[in-house]
């Protein structure tokens, strides 16, 4: 006959597992979506908790003095989640970034779509860069690996056990936002030298020909230029998804240092 009692200990533990695996889900990537369902969510957050419960149930209980003890318990847990999230989460924001770059250089920056992921306004290209990293992630297995790095904290930062070092996290942040700016650009390259060399070809013809309205015809040919580099340059959003995916490597591992 199957034993299926348990103890408060034992309930407490499972709580704090969900926990930390609740608010991982909240904010990484692809799961945090707007159009992903709640209950979607949810099922995720219990199933891989009740993994999580059966390989990582300790021999000692989780000590606390009183409701308040075991509150600040909670919230450590919950931190602990949503910093590996947002470490997963802000490493997306490069693409949006490279998109505005290049909406700006070819004179789309006022068109604007609402992105249903985010249910935030953005760029056009922002947009396509996005989408095509979500279903880089998919096809590749990253969300895979987002869990097995989830997995990993677990013996790296047991419940409990986490020890929020504010100078390695700030850190880290700093290190990414260099990195930000660089990755993004490069990702934008090709687009911006492009207009850059058509807006060269623009001012020699501007004073070669003065009768010509270069105003109106550039606005036409950075549109066109723009987007034809767009379209031959789609061989490189591999490449744009290997950045993306090891700059989130990596501040995984930052931020997980700085709470161990």
């Amino acid at each position: 006959m199957i034993d299926y009692s348990f103890s408060i200990y034992d309930l407490e533990y499972f709580l704090l597992i969900l926990v930390r695996v609740s608010c991982f889900v909240y904010v990484a990537p692809f799961f945090s979506m707007k159009n992903t369902p709640a209950n979607v969510r949810v099922a995720i957050s219990f199933f891989t908790s009740l993994l999580l419960y059966q390989a990582l149930t300790p021999a000692e209980a989780v000590t606390y003095s009183s409701l308040a003890g075991y509150t600040v318990i909670v919230l450590k847990e919950a931190l602990v989640g949503l910093l590996i999230g947002l470490a997963a989460n802000i490493c997306t924001s490069i693409v949006n970034f490279a998109g505005s770059i290049a909406d700006m250089e070819t004179g789309l920056s006022m068109v604007t779509l609402m992105d249903p992921t985010s249910r935030e306004s953005t760029s056009i290209t922002g947009a396509l860069y996005q989408y095509v990293l979500m279903l880089m992630m998919i096809a590749t297995g990253m969300y895979r690996y987002l869990f097995d790095a989830l997995a990993d904290t677990f013996i790296l930062i047991p419940v409990n056990g986490a020890v929020l070092r504010a100078d390695s996290l700030v850190d880290s942040m700093l290190e990414f936002l260099s990195d930000y700016v660089i990755i993004g650009f490069r990702i934008v390259l090709p687009i911006f030298c492009s207009i850059l060399l058509l807006n060269a070809v623009l001012g020699v013809l501007a004073k070669v020909a003065p009768q010509m309205n270069m105003f109106a015809v550039g606005i036409q040919l950075k549109v066109l230029v723009g987007l034809s580099v767009l379209f031959l340059t789609a061989g490189m959003l591999p490449g744009i998804g290997d950045f993306v995916f090891d700059e989130m490597k990596r501040m995984i591992h930052s931020f997980v240092g700085g709470m161990t």
